[in-house]
């Protein structure tokens, strides 16, 4: 019987989105679980997709998802830096220890390799661009702290253990999939949603911070090359973007003209814990897997606008 590929997270944007591309492949599929940010409705147009409702932070839980399984796509986090400074404690609960227990249960499962979300907020807010893998890394924020240390786990149990892993640090994912109800929304979804109710959008900060985004198949075909390559992983980091450098302003540009007017946004303080710039060297992804982005940003975002656009009924 082919072996199951399990995707932790996968009720959520990205691990859904994972989820999808697998199946298409004609590959077994499995997620784990809890519900507390994925949604159960990103699963249900997936047909053939084995459910383990649970936490990661429970091993008996993670015990019965692992089962038969050969590569774990470890999407499973309590996302957004905003909502790590309002509860701290929650986001290294699930984010360290759910990571921890995730390793040491694939370890015993005889998993073969695990591919792990990593975040490009490991960098921090160091001037220095574009963002290359052996920078010094200088974490902000306890989501921040929580991302670097599931890098180290992945680097130890590979060295320790002999099992594969491999770390992809996710620069501002985005796509149709994203929540915009959610209080801790990504920007993009914040920003298409305020244009379509006729709203200001809100901006922290003055609007020329900058941002490499990324759109979701970009994404998901780097976790898929990830794990399907056949070079020997153990611990690697890589950076997942496209390579380019958008400010919030020119992205609000962007958009009005989806929305066919110019939008007027409300600027506001800056966030605790948000860096200033990021841009993503993509050298290490293209030697290491054979990555490259295959949908740009602005591509991305009409993509985006227009299903949003579909979901509102405007």
């Amino acid at each position: 019987m082919a072996k199951v590929h399990l995707v932790t997270g996968g009720a959520g944007f990205i691990g859904s989105s994972i989820c999808e591309a697998l199946l298409a492949k004609g590959e077994r599929v499995r997620v784990i679980d809890d519900f507390s940010t994925g949604r159960r409705s990103n699963l249900e147009p997936l047909t053939g997709v084995d459910v383990v409702e649970g936490s990661i932070v429970d091993p008996e839980a993670v015990a019965k998802a692992m089962k038969d399984v050969d590569v774990v796509y470890h999407q499973a986090a309590i996302p957004s830096v905003v909502r790590s400074v309002d509860n701290p404690q929650a986001s290294m609960l699930a984010n360290v220890q759910g990571t921890t227990v995730v390793l040491d249960v694939a370890r015993r499962s005889g998993v073969r390799r695990v591919v792990f979300a990593a975040s490009s907020s490991a960098y921090g807010d160091t001037p220095t661009l574009p963002k290359v893998e052996t920078m010094p890394t200088s974490p902000r924020s306890p989501y921040a702290v929580s991302k670097l240390t599931g890098e180290h786990l992945m680097r130890v149990f590979a060295s320790i253990y002999g099992i594969e892993t491999v770390c992809l640090r996710y620069f501002n994912v985005f796509g149709p999939k994203q929540d915009p109800a959610s209080q801790y929304a990504a920007v993009i979804p914040n920003f298409i949603t305020a244009a379509l109710e006729g709203k200001r959008p809100k901006v922290h900060g003055d609007g020329e911070q900058t941002r490499d985004f990324c759109f979701i198949d970009n994404t998901v075909r780097a976790n898929l090359l990830a794990g399907s390559t056949s070079n020997k992983l153990s611990g690697e980091v890589i950076n997942i973007a496209c390579g380019e450098r958008i400010s919030l302003n020119t992205l609000l540009q962007y958009i009005g003209e989806e929305a066919g007017k110019p939008l007027d946004p409300e600027y506001g303080p800056t966030r605790a814990g948000d860096v200033r710039d990021s841009l993503a060297s993509i050298d290490a992804a293209r030697e290491l897997i054979g990555y490259e982005p295959i949908v740009l940003a602005r591509e991305g975002l009409r993509r985006t606008f227009a299903a949003f656009k579909a979901m509102y009924g405007r």
